[in-house]
């Protein structure tokens, strides 16, 4: 199983700590040695490092661990190789461009025969089940929204009904942030942390918990959840269980409850 990583907070805030403990997966205290690759939102703009080298050995994961990069969105990835050659084109996060805002995807799990139609704007460039399902997704969401990035519920449910197709093909624990907001599907495993100050909230999300604090708690398997600003958000029903194409289309067009903060329990 891929290891995904991802942080969310309410103001820049380096991810050094959790990072060292992440990075050590990579063929230290795991097996996962295909690669990996981190992703940090800086306003609009993104630094994005990838590697082919496991990343307990790679130099750019040296350089990622001694220099606090601030970032209030970030992505991180190490790879075990399912579809797709060890090669630095199929090495997660990936990186695409909607409505004039970046956007960071990376993927843990196996779709099986996976094959969706794309129209030709979002295009892979490697050989996995992941950018190609990254793609569906950027096509999806173009193709319902036209040019104009929609409001917070209609964008969530969108994705929600998305997971539901999408799963269906198989495992689907994914990360997604456009530097707004992160988003995070559990479809098997993954788990969070929470930690609020005066002046800083921060959430941590993992495939597993990268430390023995026992404020870590799992994400519910089959539920797609939102983070902004450091908190867990309500943007509508949040179930992603597997249904007919026709029942998540439906969902999607659902009216959604209003945009409400989830309060955190893990302080």
């Amino acid at each position: 199983m891929c290891q995904l990583l991802g942080m969310n907070c309410n103001v820049p805030t380096d991810i050094c700590f959790s990072f060292a403990g992440f990075r050590a997966r990579g063929g230290q205290t795991d097996h996962h040695r295909d690669g990996w690759g981190i992703a940090f939102f800086e306003g609009k703009g993104v630094r994005l490092f990838v590697d082919t080298q496991s990343a307990c050995l790679s130099p750019i994961a040296e350089l990622i661990k001694n220099y606090p990069i601030r970032s209030t969105n970030v992505i991180a990835h190490i790879r075990r190789a399912t579809q797709g050659d060890i090669h630095l084109d199929n090495t997660h996060p990936f990186q695409r461009e909607l409505w004039g805002r970046y956007w960071i995807f990376a993927h843990n799990g196996n779709l099986d025969d996976y094959h969706p139609v794309l129209d030709g704007r979002f295009h892979p460039v490697g050989s996995t089940d992941s950018e190609m399902a990254f793609c569906h997704i950027m096509q999806e969401l173009a193709r319902r929204f036209g040019n104009r990035m929609p409001p917070a519920v209609e964008l969530f449910a969108t994705l929600r009904a998305l997971c539901i197709e999408i799963s269906a093909f198989g495992e689907f624990n994914f990360l997604l942030s456009n530097g707004d907001f992160l988003f995070a599907h559990s479809s098997s495993r993954l788990s969070w942390i929470s930690r609020q100050a005066p002046q800083d909230c921060i959430s941590v999300v993992a495939t597993t918990p990268l430390t023995d604090n026992p404020n870590w708690r799992p994400l519910p398997a089959g539920h797609l959840y939102a983070f902004v600003d450091g908190k867990m958000q309500d943007l509508g029903a949040h179930d992603t269980v597997r249904r007919e194409p026709s029942a998540a289309t439906a969902d999607a067009q659902r009216p959604c409850a209003q945009f409400t903060t989830v309060q955190p329990s893990l302080e």
